[in-house]
C-alpha cells in the first residue's frame, strides 16, 4: 500500500527574530508519529537538542507566565540546578542577584551575561515585559559560553522574545490585580513593660562591677534614678522618657517594674506607621499572527505596584512590534522595537543606607519600645497637632543615645522624596541571505538606549538637609551598540552532519552622568533646582567602553550518536592596555547518545541516555573602571578660583581579564518514553588571574593604599542533579513533580606578589580557603559563676595573668573581645541548594507550586545582634535576651545585662553566626480554563481564570531571619522581599 506522507510544521523557538522550525511527519494511514526533533536556542544561533554537548538549561514561557513577577530574575529563582539567587528586595521591580556554578571573582562581577534577542543586554531587566518573553535558557559552561569570549565567566542568560506564527490572528488580554505584604516576619522584640527593667538591671550590675564595695542597694538605687531622668549627684538619664504614670524614680523598684504603673500613651509602634499592605495590578494586550511570507507580534502592557512600605512603588508601561518577512526564497529580514517607561518612588537602599538615620527598616526594628513618634502634650498627654490639622512628631530630644535622637524616620520618610523615571528603547534587526541550500549569511543589529532622571529632595524640618532643605538631579543615559556578521554552513553527507560558524562582532557601550546638587530651599512644594539658593555640586562625565571579537564553532555528529563540538573567539577590550587587551577564548565538547546505538533503540525502558563532557577557556573583563589599565585624577578639588586636580587612582598596566577555565562531564537521561528524565553533573571552573586590590605602603602615596592586580587562582567545584517524573499521565489528569540539587565547593588556591591573607569584614581570603570563610573573634560562651562574656584567648595573651584571663572548664577564655582568638568560623556556602516542585492538571484545572531550599552554610545575622545588647540606651531588644545570665550557675548563652562590660558582650563574634537552612514556598498559581467548545460557541478561543502568588512562606533557623538575601552570608537593615498574592483571568480571541 502506498503511503501518503504529509508534512506539519511546528514553530518551537525563535531566536533574534528568526524562527526556528521543526517538522515532525505522520503517515494518513498509520497512527503513528516519529517524535518531533526539539531545537534549543544556542549562542548565535539554535540546535537540536540531542546533539547538544554543552550544559544548559530552558525555561519556557508557560512556566511563568501566570507569576506576578517585574522582572524575568524573579522567575531564574529555583529554574535550574546551580543557579544560585540572592533574593530580590520588595522595592516594587526589583531584581534579584544571580550565580552561576559559583562565585566567578572576588574584585569584580559575578553576575551572568544576558543576551536578548541575539545582542548583549545591560540595562534594567524590570524594563523587559515578562509576558513578552518567549523563553530563556541558562548556558552553564564553556562548551555553551565560549562564543561570548571575554565576559562568559559567569555564564549567559538568553533570552528569546516572542514572535509571531503563521495562520489565524490571535489577540490576547490578561489582567491581575491583588495585594503586597511583607514576607519575612519581624524578630520577636521585648514589649514596653519588660523593657525598662531590662536596662535598669544593666545599669545596676554596671555600677556594681565598677563599684564592688559600694553595695546592692546603693547600686538597685542608683539604677533606678538614672534610669530615666537621672539628677544632679548621679547625671542624666539613660533612656530619658518615662511613658508610664509614676515617678520616674520609681518606676523601677528592685528590679520590678512599679505595679501601679499605667502607659500614658500607647502609639508605640513605629512599624504600623510605615508599613501596610501594597496594591499591584497589570494589564497584558498582545495581538500576533501572520501569512506564508509575513508574521507579526505586537503588545502592550501596564504594571503598577506599590511596595508595603509606604512610598515605594514602580509603574511600568511598554510597546512592543516585531515583524518578521521572508521578503524572497533566498532573503529573510525582520525587526523588532521595545519602547518601555517606568516610574516609581524609591525606597532607602538598605544594604548601602544600613546605619544611616533616614534607614526605615533599621529603626523601625531597632527603635526602643518605649518611645512614640509623635508629639504629646506634656499635661494631657495628648496627640499634638498642628494649624492645619496635621498631627506633629516628636523630633527625638527625650531619647536615649541608641534611638537616634534629634531624629525621627516616619516624619522624614514621609517629607523626603526620591522619584525615578526611566525611558527605555530596545531595538533589534536582522537580515538572513540563503547563498545555496548549505550556506547562509546574516547580519544581526542590537541597539538599546535608556535614560535615567532621578529626583530626590531633603526636606528642611527634620534630618540631613535642615533647615535648609536640599535637591539632587540625576540624568543617566547609556547606549548600547551591538553588530554582528554571521556566516553559516550547514551539511549533511550520509550520516554524518556538519554546521560550521563564522562571525565577527563588534560592541559599542557609552554612559552618560550628569548630578546637580543645591542647597537653601526657597518656597514650599517645589523641588526643582531653580527653587533653592547654593549649588553645592555640579558635575558630569562620560564612559566609552568598546568590545571587537571575531568567532568560529564546528559542531559535528555522526546520525546523533558521536557528537563533537570546539569554539573559538579572539577577543578585545578597551579595558585594557593595547598590549594585553586581545586573547583567545576557546572550548572542546564531545557527546556519546548511547540512546542512538542499536542495543538501546529499541528499548521501552530507556528513552534517553546520552554521555557528554566538555572543556574551555572564557573571560571576565566587567571591571569597575572602564580604564583599569590607566591611572587617573580626580578633578574638583578647587580652591575658590583656583583649579584642583586629586590623585586618583594608580593602575598597573599590565592588568587584564580574569581567564576561567572550565571543566564538565554530564549524563542526560529518560525512561518509560520520557516520563521520568533528568540529569547528573560534575563541573569545574578555575578562575585564574584574579583581581584584588594589593596593599601597598602608606609611604607611597597611593590613594586607598592599594593598587588593582591579577595576583590569585581559586576554583568552584560542585554536583548538579536534576530530576523531571510524570507520576500519572492520562487523558483527564496529569501529576508532575520535579526537583534539582546543587553543591558547590570554593577555595582559593593562589594568593601572589606576597600577599599572604586579604581580611575584609566578616571575611578572610587566604590560600586553601573559600572567599565566602567566616573570620571572626571566637565566641566560647558564658560563665556559669558571674554570667561574664567569654572569648576564647589569642595565643599572644594564653600566658598572661591579666584579670580579664581566665580558665574555664579547662580552657584558657577572655573576658575581654580585644584579646580574643580570631580563627576561621565556618562558611557562607551551603552544602546543599535547589528547588523542588509539583504540577497537577484535572481536566480544565492546573496547579503547580515550587519550593526552594538551603542545607548548610552560616549567616552572620548582624540585625538580630543589634537586638542583643547587654546593655540598650533606647534601642530594641529581642525576646532571646530574657534568657540573659542572672543567678550564679546557671547555663545560659546570654551574658549578663552589664553596662560595664557590654561592649565584649556586643562585639563582632561567631556569636552571631547561625544555620543559613531555609525552605520557602516560593510560588504557587491556581487556575481553571473553560471548555473550548463551548468558549468557540461564544466567539472566544480561549478563558482562564487564575490565581496566583510569589514569596508564600518561609521556614528559616529563627524567626526575622532571612539567608538568601547575600551570597556572602550577611544580613542588613533592608527593605525584605514582598509576599504578592493576585487574582486575574487570560481571555484569546
Amino acid at each position: 500500500m502506498k503511503l501518503q506522507l504529509s508534512l506539519l510544521t511546528a514553530v518551537l523557538f525563535f531566536m533574534g527574530g528568526q524562527a526556528v522550525e521543526a517538522q515532525k511527519a505522520k503517515k494518513d494511514t498509520i497512527q503513528e508519529e516519529h517524535a518531533i526533533d526539539e531545537v534549543v536556542v544556542v549562542a548565535y544561533g539554535s540546535q537540536k537538542k540531542e546533539t547538544m554537548v554543552g550544559s544548559s538549561t530552558e525555561v519556557k514561557a508557560k512556566q511563568f507566565a501566570d507569576r506576578p513577577i517585574s522582572s524575568i530574575g524573579q522567575a531564574l529563582d529555583g529554574a535550574s540546578a546551580g543557579v544560585k539567587v540572592s533574593t530580590g528586595t520588595g522595592q516594587p521591580g526589583s531584581s534579584p542577584s544571580i550565580q552561576i556554578r559559583g562565585i566567578g571573582s572576588y574584585g569584580i562581577t559575578t553576575s551572568p551575561l544576558y543576551v536578548v534577542d541575539g545582542a548583549v543586554y545591560t540595562g534594567s531587566l524590570a524594563a523587559i515585559n515578562p509576558n513578552d518573553i518567549a523563553s530563556f535558557n541558562i548556558l552553564k559552561d564553556a562548551a555553551s559560553t565560549s562564543l561570548y569570549g571575554s565576559a562568559a565567566a559567569n555564564g549567559v542568560i538568553i533570552i528569546t522574545t516572542k514572535s509571531g506564527k503563521k495562520g489565524k490572528d490571535s489577540f490576547n488580554f490578561g489582567m491581575s490585580t491583588g495585594y503586597v505584604q511583607r514576607s519575612i516576619p519581624e524578630y520577636d522584640r521585648v514589649n514596653v513593660h519588660q523593657y525598662y527593667p531590662l536596662i535598669w538591671e544593666a545599669i545596676r550590675n554596671g555600677r556594681l562591677a565598677s563599684n564592688p564595695a559600694l553595695g546592692l542597694a546603693a547600686a538597685n538605687n542608683y539604677a533606678s534614678i538614672v534610669l530615666v531622668s537621672g539628677n544632679t549627684a548621679f547625671g542624666s538619664g539613660v533612656l530619658k522618657t518615662n511613658v508610664f504614670d509614676v515617678d520616674p524614680h520609681q518606676l523601677v523598684i528592685d528590679g520590678v517594674l512599679n505595679p501601679n504603673a499605667k502607659l500614658k500613651y500607647t502609639d508605640l509602634d513605629w512599624q504600623r506607621p510605615l508599613m501596610n499592605t501594597g496594591f499591584r495590578q497589570n494589564y497584558e494586550l498582545n495581538y500576533s499572527g501572520g501569512s506564508n511570507t509575513t508574521t507579526y507580534f505586537t503588545s502592550v502592557g501596564y504594571t503598577n505596584e506599590t511596595g508595603y512600605l509606604i512610598k515605594s512603588d514602580f509603574e511600568r508601561f511598554t510597546a512592543r512590534l516585531k515583524v518578521d518577512s521572508q521578503v524572497k526564497s533566498w532573503l529573510k529580514i525582520g525587526t523588532s522595537i521595545s519602547g518601555v517607561s517606568s516610574n516609581g518612588n524609591n525606597s532607602v537602599e538598605g544594604v548601602d543606607s544600613n546605619s544611616s538615620y533616614i534607614n526605615p527598616y533599621r529603626w523601625t526594628r531597632t527603635m526602643g519600645p518605649i518611645y512614640s513618634p509623635y508629639a504629646h502634650d506634656p499635661v494631657t498627654n495628648a496627640n499634638l497637632y498642628d494649624n492645619a490639622g496635621n498631627i506633629m512628631y516628636d523630633a527625638g530630644s527625650g531619647r536615649g543615645a541608641d534611638a537616634a535622637a534629634g531624629r525621627n524616620v516616619i516624619q522624614e520618610t514621609l517629607l523626603n522624596k526620591d522619584l525615578s523615571k526611566n525611558y527605555y528603547i530596545i531595538s533589534r534587526a536582522y537580515a538572513e541571505v540563503k547563498v545555496d541550500p548549505y550556506l547562509t549569511l546574516s547580519t544581526n543589529v542590537g541597539y538599546d538606549i535608556r535614560n535615567n532622571r532621578r529626583s530626590t529632595y531633603g526636606n528642611k524640618i527634620i534630618g540631613d538637609a535642615a533647615p535648609g532643605g536640599s535637591a539632587e538631579k540625576y540624568s543617566i543615559t547609556d547606549q548600547t551598540f551591538t553588530w554582528n556578521q554571521l556566516l553559516n554552513y550547514k551539511r549533511k553527507l550520509g550520516q554524518h552532519n556538519f554546521e560550521y560558524l563564522l562571525g565577527h562582532e563588534n560592541y559599542k557601550f557609552t554612559y552618560e552622568y550628569l548630578y546637580g546638587y543645591k542647597k537653601g530651599q526657597i518656597v514650599d512644594d517645589n523641588d526643582e533646582l531653580i527653587n533653592f539658593v547654593t549649588p553645592t555640586t555640579l558635575t558630569s562625565r562620560t564612559d566609552n567602553y568598546r568590545k571587537e571579537g571575531v568567532f568560529s564553532r564546528l559542531n559535528y555528529d555522526f546520525n546523533s550518536k558521536y557528537l563533537l563540538s570546539g569554539s573559538i573567539r579572539w577577543d578585545g577590550s578597551s579595558r585594557f592596555s593595547k598590549d594585553v587587551r586581545w586573547d583567545s577564548f576557546w572550548s572542546l565538547g564531545a557527546g556519546w547518545r548511547i540512546k542512538g546505538e542499536e542495543f538501546l533503540k529499541g528499548s521501552s525502558l530507556i528513552s534517553e541516555l546520552k554521555l557528554r563532557g566538555s572543556y574551555g577557556e572564557v573571560g571576565n573583563d566587567r571591571t569597575d573602571s572602564y580604564y583599569m589599565y590607566k591611572s587617573t585624577y580626580t578633578l574638583g578639588y578647587n580652591n575658590a578660583q583656583e583649579p584642583g586636580i586629586l590623585f586618583g587612582f594608580l593602575a598597573d598596566p599590565t592588568i587584564t581579564w580574569e581567564t576561567n577555565k572550565q571543566s564538565d562531564i554530564g549524563i542526560d537521561f529518560g525512561f518509560l518514553n520520557n516520563r521520568i528524565s533528568g540529569s547528573v553533573e560534575y563541573y569545574k571552573r578555575v578562575t585564574e588571574d584574579l583581581i584584588f586590590q594589593v596593599p601597598l605602603p602608606v609611604s607611597s602615596g597611593v590613594p586607598d593604599n592599594n593598587i588593582s592586580r591579577n595576583v590569585g587562582t581559586m576554583y568552584n567545584r560542585g554536583f548538579e542533579f536534576s530530576l523531571n517524573a510524570d507520576v500519572i499521565r492520562n487523558e483527564n489528569f496529569t501529576w508532575n513533580i520535579n526537583a534539582n540539587a546543587s553543591t558547590l565547593k570554593n577555595q582559593v588556591t593562589e594568593l601572589s606578589n606576597g600577599i599572604t591573607e586579604i581580611i575584609s569584614g566578616t571575611k578572610k581570603v587566604s590560600v586553601g580557603h573559600s572567599i565566602y570563610d567566616y573570620w571572626l573573634r571566637q565566641w566560647y560562651g558564658v560563665d556559669p559563676a558571674d554570667g561574664s562574656p567569654l572569648f576564647l584567648v589569642a595565643d599572644a595573651y594564653a600566658n598572661t595573668t591579666a584579670a580579664d584571663i581566665r580558665t574555664v572548664d579547662g580552657t584558657k577564655v577572655t573576658t575581654n573581645f580585644n584579646k580574643a582568638k580570631y580563627d576561621y568560623s565556618g562558611t557562607a556556602i551551603p552544602d546543599l541548594f535547589g528547588s523542588f516542585g509539583t504540577s497537577i492538571t484535572y481536566k480544565q484545572w492546573a496547579l503547580s507550586a515550587m519550593f526552594t531550599y538551603q542545607l548548610g552554610g552560616k549567616t552572620y545575622d548582624s540585625n538580630y545582634a543589634a537586638l542583643m545588647s547587654s546593655y540598650s540606651q533606647g534601642g530594641a531588644l529581642s525576646t532571646d535576651i530574657l534568657n540573659r545570665w542572672t543567678t550564679p550557675g546557671q547555663i545560659t548563652d546570654v551574658p549578663a545585662l552589664n553596662s560595664s562590660t557590654y561592649t565584649s558582650s556586643n562585639a563582632a563574634s561567631s556569636r552571631w553566626l547561625i544555620s543559613s537552612d531555609f525552605i520557602t514556598f516560593r510560588q504557587a498559581t491556581l487556575s481553571y480554563s473553560f471548555n473550548s467548545e463551548i468558549l468557540s460557541q461564544l466567539g472566544l478561543a480561549g478563558f482562564k481564570v487564575l490565581v496566583s502568588g510569589e514569596n508564600l512562606w518561609s521556614k528559616t533557623a529563627r524567626k526575622g531571619l532571612e539567608p538568601a538575601q547575600a551570597f556572602n552570608g550577611t544580613t542588613s537593615n533592608r527593605y525584605t522581599p514582598a509576599r504578592i498574592i493576585t487574582i486575574g483571568f487570560n481571555v484569546s480571541f
